[in-house]
């Protein structure tokens, strides 16, 4: 089976060959190609939630003593210790830290950017 036969004008017209000897097109961007001075506020991604297991004891004992206090102090005290703990630790993390993707956040994207802002016009 043989190839159709096409005009050489369609020939040209699809290989490019009629546009700029062969270059490829030129890109004219809409604006200026330069970083902004700020980007979107993102919400960071939560890790994972910390004190479930202990919740989760303390609020079977709470149904198992109809949402009495008194029996389930051992439980509460676990739970506000482990809270208390996690707090603890997620204050001592430094914000300047890269998130566990390694990318910073975009509170601190902002600030550098603000720091050091695009030079929008020649001197």
């Amino acid at each position: 089976m043989a190839a159709p036969a096409y005009p050489a004008w369609v020939t040209r017209w699809v290989s490019g060959q009629w546009r700029n000897k062969k270059r490829p097109p030129t890109l004219r961007p809409t604006r200026t190609l330069a970083l902004a001075d700020k980007v979107a506020n993102r919400r960071e991604q939560g890790t994972e939630a910390t004190c479930i297991t202990e919740m989760s004891v303390m609020m079977a004992c709470w149904k198992q003593n109809d949402f009495n206090d008194a029996p389930c102090a051992k439980e509460i005290r676990m739970f506000y210790d482990c809270v208390a703990k996690a707090e603890k630790e997620r204050k001592s993390q430094n914000e300047d830290t890269l998130t566990s993707r390694g990318n910073l956040p975009s509170s601190k994207v902002n600030k550098l950017l603000k720091r050091f802002p695009q030079i929008t016009r020649y001197v």
